[in-house]
């Protein structure tokens, strides 16, 4: 992966408009003296951002931190019981950590860079080159899993462990299917952009999964709610969209000030506190058992906040996270690998816990008692160790399968 560190640009104080979005327009400069506003310095449309890829990097680790630190499961030598670490005491607070909202705001991103390198496509054909992209390593993947269904029982794996890690492994596909649907929309956001401007496209998508939520839970139709699986993460991706539009060689235009996006965290923090202490909503940013809704399941307003604060927070912190995404291998590695490793990390964590649980016959320590904290580090370096391995082995098939025995670059998420 290569990255690059932008150049120096000028800055405004406002979202981008039509002018900042509109690929026609001829370049407008402001005229005044650099600033360090958030975002003021354009990329070439033919380079990688490294603020994007450091996005993206960080996004892969939180997911993969947070679903391995969930590990909770028994065996009692009849039923695999999987439960949740994070749903005891007040562990659901390392759910505000999620990073979804990130990876959709990096998805936005990616579209319009992919746009502005190749002018002559249509967002349509993206959309359809993305989705041939992903169903590589998916079908690899779905392929790999019924082959598993029927030959672990065959080699004196419980059928019913098989059955249940079967039915979680595949849970992450849903963010790849939200994605595809956003490349599809991409040619009517791009639109609203450019006829409405970023504020105002920005404030309605915001205020829709509210309105959802209100009749939603007013009339207790729960499929009014699956309106916003779409409507909640377009907001982090319409960020991304705006972020990109505003970075393009010929303009010079930040997203915003330093001081707006700083009340935009504030806001959006603000919203979300305010939202879960007085809605129907449980204090948890992802689902849990025993809860009776979840806050991803499908997405709620106060998910809205959170993304809002998170992009906020992020843009804020732009220049060290692509200095860092320049810097670090980890990061180098990770966006490389992205699309492996967020489809393969739950087969990782099941092989490790499968070994433990089925294979040496022990128990699961008690999450967060003692055992349980000292055992940490030696499952997450096993389960990195396997993950490893397996993203390995699927970029080979990979390669075979695309190239011949050529290499190839690993697919993003």
């Amino acid at each position: 992966m290569t990255t690059l560190v932008p150049a120096p640009g000028r800055s405004a104080d406002r979202l981008p408009t039509r002018e900042s979005t509109d690929p026609g327009r001829r370049p407008v400069s402001s005229g005044r003296t650099p600033t360090r506003d958030i975002a003021s310095a354009p990329a070439a449309a033919s380079s990688r951002d490294p603020f994007i890829d450091s996005i993206r990097a960080l996004g892969i680790v939180l997911v993969i931190a947070l679903h391995w630190l969930m590990v909770e499961a028994t065996w009692d030598g009849h039923r695999l019981v999987v439960g949740n670490a994070l749903s005891h005491g007040a562990a659901w607070l390392l759910t505000w950590l999620q990073p979804l909202p990130l990876l959709f705001f990096a998805a936005g991103a990616a579209a319009r860079y992919d746009l502005a390198r190749r002018p002559d496509r249509s967002p349509w054909r993206l959309a359809g080159s993305r989705l041939i992209r992903m169903a590589v390593p998916v079908g690899l993947f779905a392929a790999v899993w019924s082959a598993l269904v029927l030959a672990l029982p065959l080699l004196g794996v419980p059928r019913a462990a098989v059955d249940r890690a079967a039915r979680i492994v595949p849970q992450p596909l849903w963010f790849l299917a939200v994605e595809v649907a956003l490349l599809a929309l991409t040619p009517m956001l791009l639109r609203a952009l450019h006829r409405w401007g970023g504020a105002r496209v920005l404030a309605v998508a915001v205020a829709l999964p509210l309105v959802v939520d209100l009749l939603r839970f007013a009339g207790g139709d729960r499929l009014i709610g699956a309106a916003n699986v779409v409507l909640v993460w377009a907001v982090p991706y319409l960020c991304g969209l705006v972020y990109a539009s505003s970075r393009r060689p010929d303009r010079e235009r930040p997203v915003t000030t330093r001081p707006v996006l700083t009340l935009l965290a504030g806001a959006g923090l603000a919203a979300t506190v305010l939202l879960l202490a007085g809605g129907p909503y449980p204090l948890s940013l992802i689902g849990m058992p025993g809860d009776a809704t979840s806050n991803l399941a499908p997405p709620t307003a106060p998910v809205v906040g959170f993304s809002v604060a998170q992009v906020a927070v992020a843009l804020l912190l732009r220049e060290r996270l692509s200095s860092w995404a320049g810097r670090s291998i980890l990061a180098r590695w990770v966006g490389a690998r992205s699309m492996g490793l967020y489809l393969w990390h739950l087969t990782a964590m099941f092989a490790v816990t499968g070994t433990v649980l089925l294979g040496a016959g022990e128990a699961l320590p008690v999450p967060w008692t003692w055992d349980w904290w000292t055992t940490r580090a030696g499952f997450a370096a096993a389960a990195a160790l396997t993950l490893s391995a397996l993203v390995a082995a699927a970029r080979r098939v990979e390669r075979l399968t695309l190239h011949g025995d050529r290499g190839a670059g690993g697919t993003r998420v």
